[in-house]
C-alpha cells in the first residue's frame, strides 16, 4: 500500500492531477482506472484527483454503489482528494437537432449524482449548455453541497461574451456554489517551439505557418482570427485542408494577462493548470505561470489546481507523469518565492 502524500502544496492553493493528462497512456491501455490513480501517488501528483466522467467511468453517468465504494476506498488507501468531476454538456447529441433545456436539465442531473456519489466537492460543466441550464440544477446542487463552474477555456476570456452572459446570470441567482474554471491556456504568450515542430512534421507550408503565427498574436477573437487567417491566405492559392489545420491554433492556446482573472476570482471553484513543455529553466514555455499563480495567491484562492499536461495531443514517447511532476515542481517554486517560503 502506498503511504499517504506528504509533499507540500504551495500555499494558497492545493495542487492535483487532471488524468487527462495521461490520455495516450490511458488509450494505449499501458494502464488501467485504478492504475493511474495509484501512479499519481506513487509519484506525489496529488493530492487532488480530477476526473473526465465519461472519459474513465464506464457507463458514466449510471455509477453503481459498489464503483462509488471502491473510489472512495482508493482515494483513502493512496491518500488523495476527489478534487473535481468534468462532466459534459453534449448539447448536439442527437443529429441535425439541439437538446432543449428541459432535456439539458435532465441530462446533467445524473452527472451531479454521479459526483455527489463519488464524493466530488466541485463540478466542471460546458458553455455548450446554456446557464439557464445550471440555475435550474442548483437546487440539486444545494442539496449536495456542489460546486459548478464552466472551463474558461481559450480562445475565451473572462470577459468574452459567453462568459458575461454567464457573470450576469450568477449574479441575479447569488449563489456561492456558482462559479468558473479557469484554464491557463487562455492566457498564452506563445504557441509551444513542440506545437510549431509538429506542424512542420506535417509538411504544411512553412509560408502559411508564418502567417497563421502572425495572426495568432493579434488581439482579437478566434472568430475574427480565422477569418483574417483566410483573407490573408486567398491569394497564395493555398489548399483548404492545410488553412483548416493551421487554423486550430487560434482555438487551442491564446494570448491573454494574468490580471485578467482578478474580475472573476471570487467565483473560481476549480483551476485546470493548462500546460506543453517547459524551457531550459524548466518553467513552462508558453505560459507564464511566474507571473499567473501570485494573481491567485494573493487573490485568496484556496482550492485546487488540476495539472493539466496537453502535450499528449502532438507528442509521443513522453512520460505524462514526468511532465505533471515538472509543472508541479514549477507551482512550488513560484509560489514559494513570491511567499519567500521553502520550496
Amino acid at each position: 500500500m502506498n503511504a499517504p502524500q506528504t509533499t507540500a502544496a504551495p500555499k494558497g492553493f492545493q495542487l492535483g492531477s487532471t488524468l487527462y493528462s495521461f490520455t495516450n497512456e490511458w488509450h494505449e491501455r499501458r494502464y488501467g482506472f485504478e492504475d493511474l490513480i495509484a501512479e499519481v501517488a506513487k509519484r506525489q501528483l496529488g493530492p487532488g484527483l480530477e476526473i473526465i466522467g465519461f472519459s474513465s467511468i464506464r457507463g458514466f453517468p449510471n455509477v453503481s454503489d459498489d464503483f462509488a465504494a471502491r473510489f472512495k476506498d482508493l482515494m483513502a488507501k493512496y491518500g488523495l482528494t476527489p478534487s473535481c468531476l468534468s462532466i459534459n454538456a453534449d448539447m448536439a447529441i442527437r443529429r441535425g437537432t439541439m437538446m432543449s433545456i428541459d432535456e439539458a436539465v435532465a441530462y446533467h442531473a445524473p452527472q451531479i449524482e454521479a459526483a455527489a456519489k463519488m464524493g466530488f466537492p466541485t463540478i466542471r460543466c460546458q458553455f455548450a449548455a446554456p446557464v439557464e441550464v445550471i440555475i435550474r440544477l442548483l437546487p440539486l446542487l444545494e442539496k449536495h453541497g456542489i460546486k459548478i463552474g464552466p472551463e474558461v477555456h481559450a480562445p475565451l476570456n473572462p470577459s468574452s461574451p459567453p462568459v458575461m452572459a454567464w457573470r450576469e446570470a450568477y449574479a441575479k441567482a447569488n449563489s456561492p456554489l456558482l462559479g468558473f474554471v479557469p484554464d491557463f491556456g487562455c492566457c498564452a504568450s506563445r504557441l509551444p517551439a513542440t506545437y510549431i515542430a509538429n506542424l512542420r512534421r506535417q509538411e504544411l507550408p512553412e509560408d502559411l505557418i508564418q502567417l497563421a503565427l502572425e495572426v495568432w498574436q493579434l488581439p482579437k477573437d478566434a472568430g475574427w482570427k480565422r477569418q483574417e487567417f483566410a483573407r490573408r491566405v486567398e491569394p497564395l492559392n493555398a489548399d483548404p485542408a492545410d488553412v483548416s489545420a493551421l487554423a486550430v491554433m487560434f482555438n487551442i492556446l491564446s494570448p491573454g494577462t494574468a490580471e485578467m482573472w482578478k474580475e472573476i476570482m471570487p467565483q473560481v471553484v476549480h483551476v485546470h493548470g493548462k500546460f506543453y513543455d517547459f524551457d531550459d529553466n524548466g518553467d513552462e514555455a508558453s505560459i507564464d505561470y511566474n507571473s499567473i499563480l501570485p494573481v491567485f495567491h494573493d487573490g485568496g484562492f484556496t482550492g485546487f489546481m488540476s495539472s493539466e499536461w496537453e502535450g499528449h495531443l502532438y507528442m509521443r514517447n513522453v512520460d505524462a507523469f514526468e511532465m505533471v511532476a515538472k509543472h508541479q515542481a514549477q507551482a512550488r517554486r513560484v509560489i514559494a518565492r513570491h511567499t519567500g517560503a521553502a520550496a
